[in-house]
């Protein structure tokens, strides 16, 4: 790497763990790059001044991130805002480009926090995972169940990050 490396959070809401994978993905991107990273759920961080940079992400259920994702934004909103943050979401998985996966709060929390860009990624539908009320709402949707998820879109996004922070890090003085 050119420049130096940075310390980068990973930081995602996961109801099943399927949205947690795809951030545990963009961090080793990062990781390979040679930055310091961490992974945290969102309520389990505490402070993110020691961070360049984070990577928020959550899990879209009913067109909505998941609360602690959303809380996530509002708590550390004019810390975030001194950093570099992206931010991405996971829904049905097979409508990653829809309006599911475009939650209501999104364009708010994005400007709350600073955040640079958006993207969604398909997920993973297994019904033995979900609880009966999560079951009927995706009947409703007629979401197709299995693991839709595609880690090369994820690692190549992942790589699009790496490539911006190797633009903000000074280089290296001899």
């Amino acid at each position: 790497m050119e420049g130096r490396a940075m310390r980068i959070l990973v930081t995602v809401a996961s109801r099943h763990g399927a949205t947690a994978e795809i951030g545990s993905a963009v961090a080793d991107v990062l990781r390979a790059d040679g930055h310091s990273v961490d992974e945290a759920a969102p309520d389990e961080v505490v402070d993110v001044t020691p961070y360049d940079a984070v990577v928020l992400g959550s899990a879209v259920y009913t067109a909505h991130w998941l609360p602690a994702a959303r809380d996530f934004g509002s708590r550390f909103a004019p810390d975030l805002r001194r950093r570099v943050v992206w931010v991405f979401s996971s829904g049905l998985a097979t409508q990653p480009a829809a309006s599911a996966n475009s939650p209501h709060e999104l364009l708010a929390l994005m400007q709350d926090v600073g955040a640079l860009g958006h993207r969604a990624f398909a997920g993973r539908l297994l019904r033995s995972e979900l609880a009966f009320a999560e079951r009927a709402l995706i009947a409703g949707a007629r979401a197709k169940e299995g693991d839709h998820r595609d880690f090369d879109a994820v690692r190549a996004w992942a790589g699009q990050l790496a490539e911006h922070l190797r633009t903000l890090a000074p280089a290296a003085t001899a």
